[in-house]
């Protein structure tokens, strides 16, 4: 938002939300009945919110900020945002919070005064330069050494892993169903202890599959033959081209920064959702250049039960700058410098067909052998059943894009079929070797973007 006087959509605002609790929550919230005090001026939003307790809660939310929204609120929840903030935020959207220029209340006003402050702090120690940490003190010879020496543990790991693969073949896959998870839990601690935290993730998943359902032995016997494969890539990363080498790397679990050159661009914000396990949660924000014309990927990551800081509203673009990290296909971006707050917009990122779809993910194959899936937007497609399960039905030709199972189970399910009504619409998402997951829904002609995830 740049300009006061233009809201977001309430699709866009609980795009925004941590959870699907947090969602359901922050939408019972968006109504006037427990607010009180709410105003708004140059880009904030505040109000006092009825709780349990006899002292309101204090909420006020900077929605017009170029560094994306901004949350503060009196309440002990540890999610960002919180339920207060959704619901002032939905009641804000509506029109119902009044415009009150230059009657911030002082709690608000010292907020924003503070997150001012230390921004500009921030931007003045890295214009002076960071310090220099440990590695730059000990200089780049205990650098390389301390890489060499990481390098040489995953290689123990990776060794010790193709060891235990040929064991559990050797032995039939059916021994996988009867040692149960702690075998795989083992296997995933020793690659920790060899710093191969990629590696020991796919472990871990491997534990998920034995006794999953029918077809159980064809799935674990193919993600072995992916996990094999990275293991030899590591052992033979010196003969690999460049963008795979760094893949691989990236795969096992190597951190590298962002070292594409920035490209500034007004990138639309095509989808947004979190992924959750009991130590982490990742978000994923996938970023289309309108300009540029690329499709970029943003991770950040929030420890268990929290939400990751970086959240955009969905369907809204933004001016600023994003580098890409090192390895093939170069989706994943860092975002860096941002010029203008999130904004509506009427641009859409140009559609294929399912067949396109379909090649397209088999193309990004040859580059990651890893790789789940590549995000698509397709062009005119319909949502139809297709006995026990769904399909994107492509209204240019008679093919058709199978959901995923998560897709199948998801609420944004039914919200894509009332969005299409039997007629095409365009839909972006995740396209892989499971079938098609969408993420955001726009109908044909002009209407705001949908958020399905």
């Amino acid at each position: 938002m740049t300009q006061q006087g233009v809201r977001w959509t309430a699709d866009q605002v609980l795009a925004l939300a941590p959870d699907p609790a947090s969602r359901e929550a922050g939408g019972r919230l968006g109504a006037a009945g427990p607010w009180s005090g709410t105003g708004t001026d140059e880009g904030m939003v505040w109000g006092l919110c009825k709780g349990s307790g006899s002292t309101p809660y204090r909420t006020a939310v900077e929605v017009a900020d170029a560094s994306g929204p901004a949350y503060a609120c009196s309440c002990p929840s540890p999610k960002s945002p919180c339920k207060h903030a959704l619901g002032l935020m939905l009641l804000w959207s509506a029109g119902e919070v009044p415009q009150a220029p230059g009657r911030t209340p002082d709690w608000a006003a010292a907020w924003s005064a503070g997150r001012r402050e230390r921004a500009a702090h921030r931007r003045t120690a890295d214009a002076g330069g960071s310090s220099p940490d440990v590695t730059d003190a000990a200089g780049p010879g205990a650098a390389r050494r301390r890489a060499e020496r990481r390098a040489q543990r995953i290689t123990a790991g990776a060794t010790e892993l193709e060891q235990r693969l040929a064991d559990l073949l050797r032995g039939g896959l059916a021994a996988a169903e009867e040692a149960g998870y702690g075998l795989w839990e083992e296997t995933a601690a020793r690659m920790v202890d060899a710093q191969a935290p990629g590696l020991a993730s796919r472990v871990r998943e491997l534990g998920a599959i034995p006794a999953s359902g029918p077809g159980w032995p064809v799935r674990l016997l193919e993600e072995c033959a992916l996990l094999h494969l990275l293991d030899q890539g590591w052992l033979r990363r010196e003969r690999l081209p460049d963008g795979l080498a760094a893949t691989v790397r990236s795969r096992v679990g190597l951190t590298a920064p962002a070292d594409g050159p920035p490209v500034r661009d007004s990138w639309l914000v095509l989808a947004q959702y979190d992924v959750a396990d009991t130590r982490l949660t990742t978000r994923r924000i996938w970023l289309y250049g309108t300009r540029s014309h690329r499709t970029t990927l943003l991770l950040s990551y929030g420890a268990a039960g929290r939400a990751p800081d970086l959240a955009l509203p969905v369907g809204l673009a933004l001016e600023a700058e994003v580098s890409a990290y090192p390895g093939a296909g170069r989706l994943r971006g860092a975002l860096g410098e941002r010029f203008t707050a999130p904004e509506p917009t009427a641009t859409r990122p140009p559609g294929v067909t399912t067949s396109e779809a379909a090649a397209r993910y088999g193309e990004a194959l040859r580059d990651d052998p890893w790789l789940d899936a590549v995000p698509v937007t397709l062009e005119r497609v319909v949502p139809i059943p297709d006995g026990d399960s769904w399909q994107l039905a492509d209204a240019h030709e008679d093919t058709a894009l199978p959901l995923t199972p998560s897709a199948r189970s998801r609420p944004g399910l039914w919200r894509l079929v009332a969005l299409s009504g039997g007629a095409p619409v365009t839909v972006f998402g995740e396209c892989g070797h499971q079938g098609f997951t969408p993420l955001t829904a726009w109908p044909q002609g002009a209407g705001e973007a949908v958020p399905l995830s």
